[in-house]
């Protein structure tokens, strides 16, 4: 039997160092006359990614009892030097432990807008990515239909600054967010 090539020792070729770069410096050589003797630079940081955080809220659109209007909720948009722009959205927020996207939407409508929803069906889920506090966020939103069931039109001071009932006509162009837009207006909820 005959052993492969690269089995043993005998008829193995040497490898062939690598020759450097011109603009490189030799290394383990000694110094030569003239040469440099600073120590090497130390090696570039890694730059620092942002951390990449996953985030799923639930909420939707939902619709007064006379089938009319929409309700939305607005933000002031911080990059409006005056401080006067409202950015209009759907309502909705975070699911928390234990519970259902349908449940989250429920008490997010709730808790944002003061109005009790029953949900009627599912208009779809977006996803996007942004920026905040030096993370990468990944957002997915639950959205879905709702029929005011009663409550009394009220703002959650705490991460809400207006809420209001629009025309259902009107709905798609006052939402601020492209991918709101697109889903309520592929859905014909508002028709």
């Amino acid at each position: 039997m005959t052993p492969a090539p690269s089995a043993g020792s005998e008829g193995t070729k040497k490898k062939r160092r690598r020759k450097r770069p011109a603009h490189r410096a030799p290394q383990n050589q000694g110094s030569t006359p003239g040469a440099s003797t600073t120590a090497p630079t130390k090696k570039a940081q890694k730059p620092a990614y942002a951390k990449r955080v996953d985030e799923v809220s639930a909420g939707g659109l939902v619709i007064d009892t006379s089938g009319l209007n929409g309700l939305l909720i607005g933000r002031i948009d911080l990059k409006d030097p005056s401080g006067k722009r409202i950015l209009w959205s759907l309502p909705k927020g975070h699911i928390e432990e234990g519970e259902t996207p349908e449940i989250a939407a429920i008490r997010e409508v709730g808790e944002e807008t003061g109005i009790e929803a029953a949900i009627e069906k599912s208009l779809g889920v977006i996803d996007f990515w942004f920026m905040a506090g030096g993370k990468r966020i990944h957002k997915t939103v639950h959205h879905f239909l709702f029929r005011e069931t009663g409550g009394v039109l009220a703002v959650q001071e705490s991460e809400v600054d207006e809420v209001g009932w629009f025309p259902l006509k009107e709905i798609v162009e006052r939402l601020a967010y492209p991918d709101e837009k697109k889903l309520i207006a592929r859905t014909g909820a508002t028709e």
